[in-house]
């Protein structure tokens, strides 16, 4: 077994650990943060942390009303710029803690009066000695290059933070039911290894969401990427029908991620229209008329709130990106020219 198929299966317990060990430091956050009046809040993070950062973006957008920004790390370590930080929270995601232009963005709009927040799987790692509060993922070492439970306990960390700052913790106890949901999607396994033989020879193509699960269709084209190395392109389901649909030729394959909710009537006309150009459906969804027009059905047979369903969903996608880079003859583990820790600035 792959250390990243091993962590993939690890990610139920990881939850329901963050809940328990976070759950009363991230509730008097959360009093701060409205003690201090916060208006607007800034989200950084790189990579799959910039994934779970516009799962942030929806959720607190959404659920607590708050404007939310993705931040532009450049703004600070390239262009040096001076922004007004006050009444500004700026939550800082690195499953490291040792992303230095993450850590350098934290550092920065603290010095100028913003209140700052890291997200990370490592205490005692840079950005916890920068920021003023941490929120740790309590995911274990990860030892697969491909962020994997690291991703969802980020996204387990926003969830957190969200049901807190809107005064109902309890509400954050929808994580237990949220990681049987992941544990239960496990058992589309078999039928993963099973169909990534077919899609063995794939080298680009698209896979499309919209709302909360945008973030998952980033993260699953990533996960592919980073170990089958394939060139799948990630789109919002509006912004697929801005231009990108026209490039879509017969048999291109296009993942559709289709839980239930607001995102759903989008996504099943992004299938209609994509079986009217004889494309290659791979639909994850749990319901029926969707799943009726894909080549290949990934059935999740789960539900869970719309604002909760990118946890589960992506899990498929890693699972797939495991088996696929297996069927390719490549090591899921050791993806070419990549490490644990990337530095950028």
């Amino acid at each position: 077994m792959s250390h990243m198929l091993d962590e993939i299966h690890q990610q139920p317990e990881v939850i329901r650990r963050l809940l328990a060990r976070e759950k009363e430091a991230v509730s008097e956050l959360a009093k701060e943060i409205r003690s201090k009046d916060i208006r607007f809040i800034v989200l950084a993070g790189r990579g799959t942390s910039d994934h779970a950062a516009v799962y942030g973006k929806y959720l607190l957008e959404v659920k607590n009303g708050y404007p939310v920004a993705l931040a532009d790390l450049s703004v600070f370590t390239l262009y040096d710029a001076k922004l007004r930080m006050e009444q500004v929270l700026v939550i800082g995601i690195s499953q490291s803690g040792q992303a230095a232009d993450v850590a350098e963005y934290l550092q920065r709009s603290k010095d100028l009066g913003a209140l700052t927040v890291a997200i990370t799987n490592v205490p005692g790692s840079l950005l916890t000695t920068i920021a003023h509060h941490t929120i740790l993922c309590h995911a274990g070492e990860e030892l697969g290059v491909a962020a994997t439970k690291t991703y969802t306990s980020t996204l387990a960390a926003l969830f957190l933070l969200s049901a807190c700052l809107a005064d109902v913790p309890q509400e954050a106890d929808k994580l237990i039911l949220c990681s049987e949901a992941m544990q239960q999607v496990m058992a589309l396994e078999p039928y993963i290894v099973d169909r990534a033989e077919r899609y063995r020879y794939m080298h680009d193509g698209y896979v499309i969401s919209r709302g909360f699960n945008y973030c998952t269709a980033m993260e699953m084209a990533l996960k592919l990427a980073e170990t089958s190395y394939t060139g799948l392109n990630a789109y919002s389901a509006a912004d697929f029908l801005h231009g990108p649909i026209a490039a879509v030729h017969e048999s291109d394959p296009c993942f559709l991620i289709a839980p239930p909710g607001k995102a759903y009537e989008n996504m099943l006309d992004i299938a209609k229209r994509l079986c009217e150009r004889k494309a290659e459906i791979v639909v994850l969804s749990s319901e029926t008329e969707i799943l009726a027009l894909a080549t290949t059905a990934f059935k999740v047979d789960v539900t869970v709130p719309e604002e909760l369903s990118p946890l589960v969903y992506i899990v498929p996608g890693q699972l797939l990106a495991n088996y696929l880079a297996l069927a390719r003859g490549n090591d899921p583990d050791r993806p070419r020219g990549l490490s644990k820790v990337t530095i950028t600035r």
